[in-house]
């Protein structure tokens, strides 16, 4: 899809309802915590397809593919490196089938690297944007409508990303979000009013806000954004705050009533594709989506 086709959809339909969380989802699902999601698209596509499917039910515009950590350097921690093609094409054509007859985006994800950049850390601006360049390319190659690169944290490594895909095709729809994971700034220290000075001139549709910390704490961040910049604003907030139960697993202390009680107030402050990070069920997504849709 055509970033002008994209916008112009928006336009229409005012509001865009994106999807819940794939990792948290996945392991309530039987995913053993510390398992790449992408190891299930070899060893259990249905239950991949199955997420899809929930979403896309429960109201969904917009999902987003299994391919968070299809990277070659995330998938190379899950012994996955030399499937890095058959990972991200198989992520796509599950998301295409399941979204197949009906009026639902599919959005390749790009997660990033999962290494620092220099001087911090060895990624030199080139790997980084070879690494995006490569998921990019089999993304686009498996006819994804739309790009987001998301969970962002550095400026640098987000810019690279944006050039790289830049470099694959020049008009695709395109988002960048970042996680704002110290509250209201992301892990490198990043401010939301410097993303939108940088962002603001880039070639991206919207702008995005995903993960982070509390509802109130991203929306503390949405609001700034908003002041800062008119390009759209994806917002998929976690479902609050992460608690350790005993057996390992991790609940987070928001319910889909209260989520769907929030969108309203997102939607005002500012948000024009709306859903849900970690600990977003379909349930949360489903609530999201009545507010959004008024069903």
């Amino acid at each position: 899809m055509k970033s002008s086709d994209f916008l112009s959809l928006l336009n229409q339909k005012q509001t865009l309802v994106l999807d819940g969380a794939t990792g948290t989802n996945l392991q309530k699902r039987g995913l053993p915590i510390g398992t790449a999601p992408e190891t299930w698209l070899f060893d259990n596509p249905a239950g991949i397809s199955q997420l899809y499917s929930d979403f896309v039910q429960a109201g969904s515009d917009i999902i987003l593919t299994c391919t968070f950590g299809g990277n070659r350097t995330r998938l190379a921690i899950a012994n996955l490196a030399e499937k890095i093609v058959e990972v991200n094409q198989i992520a796509v054509e599950l998301a295409k089938e399941v979204t197949r007859d009906k009026d639902v985006l599919v959005a390749g994800s790009l997660g990033p690297t999962g290494e620092m950049m220099q001087p911090f850390g060895s990624m030199s601006e080139e790997q980084v944007f070879d690494i995006y360049t490569e998921q990019a390319k089999i993304l686009l190659a498996s006819n994804v409508d739309l790009l987001v690169i998301e969970t962002q944290f550095d400026l640098n490594e987000a810019q690279a990303a944006v050039r790289a895909v830049r470099s694959m095709d020049t008009v695709i729809a395109l988002v960048c979000s970042f996680s704002y994971d110290r509250g209201v700034r992301t892990m490198m220290g990043v401010k939301p009013v410097q993303v939108a000075e940088i962002f603001n001139d880039l070639s991206v549709d919207a702008i995005g806000i995903n993960c982070g910390k509390s509802l109130e704490d991203n929306l503390s961040v949405l609001k700034t954004l908003k002041e800062n910049t008119n390009k759209p604003i994806w917002f998929k907030p976690n479902a609050g705050l992460p608690t350790s139960n005993p057996d390992s697993s991790t609940s987070y202390d928001v319910t889909p009533e209260m989520m769907g009680a929030q969108t309203k107030t997102w939607i005002t402050e500012g948000a024009r594709l709306v859903g849900g990070c970690c600990g977003t069920s379909p349930e949360h997504l489903a609530a999201i989506a009545r507010m959004v849709k008024g069903k």
